[in-house]
């Protein structure tokens, strides 16, 4: 793998900690865990050059950020995350394939992209999913970067896309400022929406929210995965100078804690 680890994570034992991949063999595994979730369980239209594995060049560039179970070893959950250094070298963030950000990524300071976000189905809760969020939090700590960005997929209902429906349901302060202007590539197209849907905003959004992160703009239609994607964006200095404080006397205590993360 082209990219190196930017930023070291601490642990002590619990039933899930995150760490981030150190080898290919561990990498492998969260793509591995992308494959399951993404082309078996979603049935998205996976272009990898490794059967069974959900891979594209964008990894090389990336540091993998994973909860595994300390039971059993196994990696239950996983994200990629893309600092804007590694980004440079690429040519590019994920994200703008998708959407024109111009505006966004002038704004000053580092910025930090999360993508390929996905839990095992076995153990799909908000234990595994909050020690994820915590790995990442420190992970954005340590590198002292202002932005964390990226995609959020919301899937079709039994009709269609429920853009409107969807966007309803977001709260109004969840919704980035109209300065920040950023449009998708490819709208979804006006034959895969529909007006109703009551499914609701999907889980991992849901938690996306939950963070403090905002949504720009309108969704693109993200063809091969058959899911609607939204452009989130969380200003980190927006986590509570408390919770910074804590992570810090942790460090100075020896405690191996994780930063928490708020809204």
């Amino acid at each position: 793998m082209s990219a190196k680890c930017e930023v070291s994570l601490s642990s002590r034992p619990r039933r899930y900690a995150a760490e981030v991949a150190r080898d290919p063999a561990t990498v492998r595994a969260t793509q591995a865990l992308r494959y399951h979730v993404f082309a078996e369980e979603m049935g998205a239209r996976l272009h990898s050059r490794i059967e069974g594995l959900d891979y594209d060049e964008i990894d090389d560039y990336c540091d993998h950020l994973l909860v595994r179970d300390t039971q059993t070893g196994k990696v239950v959950a996983c994200t990629r995350l893309l600092s804007d250094i590694q980004a440079a070298r690429l040519g590019r963030f994920y994200s703008e394939g998708e959407f024109h950000l111009d505006e966004v990524l002038a704004l000053p300071g580092r910025f930090l992209e999360i993508g390929r976000t996905c839990v095992d189905p076995s153990h799909r809760g908000s234990v595994v999913l909050g020690t994820l969020w915590n790995g990442l939090a420190e992970y954005a700590y340590n590198g002292g970067f202002k932005y964390l960005m990226g995609c959020a997929s919301i899937p079709p209902g039994p009709s269609g896309f429920a853009v409107d429906a969807v966007y309803r349901q977001i709260e109004p302060h969840q919704f980035g400022p109209e300065k920040l202007s950023v449009w998708p590539k490819i709208p979804v197209p006006v034959r895969k929406r529909c007006i109703q849907d009551e499914s609701g905003i999907p889980p991992l959004l849901q938690a996306y929210l939950r963070l403090g992160c905002r949504v720009l703009g309108d969704p693109f239609w993200d063809e091969d995965f058959n899911v609607m994607d939204v452009f989130i964006l969380l200003d980190l200095s927006r986590m509570q100078a408390r919770y910074e404080k804590r992570f810090i006397a942790s460090k100075q205590e020896g405690s191996h804690g994780a930063l928490p993360v708020v809204a």
